[in-house]
């Protein structure tokens, strides 16, 4: 019997990658699954539906972002609620409490260094904390250990932040000058202030081609992560890479279950950005084959597919990264799965 290394896994022909996957090796013996659907995006199936309040996000930047994206290009904060002023961000969250909010999001564009404006919210996220008890959840983007420290003082319950490991993606795609490092730097602060961390993983982010999800991982494993997310590229209408052809359902499961022999004891979710349709159909079937522990909006064949595999099935209108609470710790993955072919 021979152990699988995340290595293998990358450099393993898609046939035979499909062929491990439908073996069930990585199908925990302990089979629970959460399914998340906060409200920033409607969702309906036959087993569970997204509530309008519940859990939406807010962006301090309202729809401004100095990077524009070539995959995003700020589209993305079009949905979100805009609260730019501390005072805005209060009521906007006392009246979400009223209106039976859980929890929100915390998010917006970036700033030409890559970080997200959050200092001058410290305080007022301080107030939403104390008064109001709902769990926040923050993107920060590029971040230093003093502003790690301050979000951790502020009471924030988990930040989360995109991984990106190719110097080369950095550039075309996000607009950064920036390079791997300065990613690492981020985990490193992160780490060192002691947040509850999720850190994001974007399969095919490079024009739909694995390019540095690898590195990104690896980088991730220095640290203490409380969760790891995997997303995946999907073109979004009115950006630069509308007409780019998102990653194959097989090379996000590809990493995947990279990330899952790379962390066998962190709970792991497939994320809410990915494309949607019968690609997610695959996607998603994929990643329960792979081993992963939430899916955010799920899709109905996944869920049925997971019903029939005897999984125990949990739902909540909660944003995924909030597996790092739900999750039984009790059980490390290495204990649930046998990692052999």
């Amino acid at each position: 019997m021979v152990k699988i290394l995340p290595q293998e896994i990358w450099r393993m022909p898609a046939d035979e990658l499909s062929r491990l996957l439908e073996s069930g090796t990585f199908i925990p013996k302990n089979r629970k699954i959460h399914f998340y659907a906060p409200s920033f995006m409607y969702y309906k199936t036959a087993y569970f539906s997204s509530s309008p309040n519940n859990f939406p996000t807010i962006s301090v930047t309202g729809k401004g972002c100095a990077l524009k994206c070539k995959h995003c290009g700020g589209k993305v904060l079009e949905a979100m609620r805009p609260a730019t002023t501390p005072g805005e961000f209060y009521s906007t969250c006392t009246e979400l409490r009223t209106m039976g909010a859980k929890g929100c999001l915390i998010s917006g564009g970036c700033l030409p260094d890559g970080s997200i404006p959050l200092d001058d919210l410290l305080d007022s996220i301080k107030r939403v904390k104390k008064d109001l008890a709902l769990t926040i959840f923050t993107h920060v983007g590029m971040i230093d250990f003093e502003r790690a420290k301050h979000l951790k003082e502020a009471g924030i319950d988990a930040a989360l932040i995109d991984i990106i490991g190719s110097d080369e993606t950095i550039r075309e795609i996000c607009n950064l000058d920036l390079t791997v490092s300065n990613y690492d730097k981020s985990l490193k602060a992160l780490n060192d202030a002691g947040l509850n961390f999720v850190p994001h993983v974007i399969a095919g982010l490079h024009h739909g081609k694995l390019l540095g999800e690898m590195h990104a991982l690896q980088m991730i494993s220095k640290y203490n992560p409380s969760a790891i997310v995997i997303i995946a590229f999907m073109p979004i209408r009115g950006t630069e890479m509308e007409k780019v052809k998102p990653p194959k359902p097989i090379d996000i499961a590809r990493v995947i279950v990279a990330a899952r022999l790379m962390f066998p004891d962190k709970p792991i979710a497939l994320g809410c950005m990915r494309p949607k349709g019968e690609h997610r159909d695959e996607t998603d079937i994929m990643a329960i084959e792979a081993g992963v522990d939430a899916i955010a909006f799920p899709s109905e064949k996944a869920i049925k597919y997971a019903e029939a595999a005897g999984y125990q099935l949990k739902f909540s209108s909660f944003c995924c990264a909030r597996i790092y609470m739900d999750y039984n710790a009790g059980h490390s993955y290495s204990k649930r799965i046998n990692n052999s072919c």
